[in-house]
């Protein structure tokens, strides 16, 4: 018996998190997984220990001190390779399911078409950090970059949110591509929170009933 990876990505603000908490609420109840499955909640960067540490480089270090760009983009894949060998790969094998907030396209929406860095290399590293790994289903949850940025207000960013409008554009339109060419499974998320939640229990009754 082989487990299933769900991911659920998209710009900042998106919802991503809620969504998450709401689906492992949900799921072991639903019916859709096998007597005997487990359920693991995950995120990149920051899934495992190691992630987490990386995590802190990536999110919270000083503007002084950050990695460049380059650097940032192997700090991710150090990341993504840890938390597939150590947590995915292994709970897939036992059968059980995985939600990750955030996986591989998550890097080449932020730090290919936001960054500019080669789209070739950054696929070439996913293949590296994943081995091959692919998610059974991705939720894009699609949201406005000025809804992005109202949801946002007040908030404290951490330095990626902080790089600003431009940056955000370039990325929802990062994730507009990679939805289309990945066959994800597009989730309005500018409406009310629990129709969101709704859509994604749909799509996922439809996709493992």
């Amino acid at each position: 018996m082989t487990g299933r990876l769900i991911v659920l990505d998209g710009i900042d603000g998106c919802g991503k998190s809620t969504q998450l908490q709401r689906l492992a609420d949900w799921l072991p109840g639903s019916g859709l997984m096998p007597e005997g499955s487990g359920l693991i909640c995950t995120r990149e960067p920051g899934g495992t220990a190691l992630g987490q540490a990386v995590r802190q480089l990536l999110l919270h270090t000083a503007a002084d001190q950050a990695p460049c760009a380059r650097a940032e983009l192997l700090l991710y894949a150090a990341d993504r390779a840890q938390h597939v060998d150590t947590l995915i790969r292994p709970a897939l094998e036992r059968g059980d399911w995985v939600l990750s907030d955030r996986f591989a396209g998550s890097t080449l929406a932020y730090q290919g078409y936001g960054r500019g860095l080669d789209a070739a290399l950054i696929q070439q590293l996913e293949r590296i950090a994943t081995a091959g790994l692919i998610p059974d289903l991705t939720f894009w949850l699609a949201l406005p970059v000025t809804e992005s940025i109202r949801r946002r207000h007040g908030l404290e960013e951490d330095r990626i949110e902080a790089e600003g409008r431009p940056f955000l554009e370039r990325v929802a339109a990062g994730f507009e591509t990679l939805a289309s060419q990945r066959d994800w499974c597009r989730i309005n998320a500018d409406r009310a929170s629990m129709d969101v939640t709704s859509s994604l229990e749909q799509v996922l009754h439809q996709r493992f009933a």
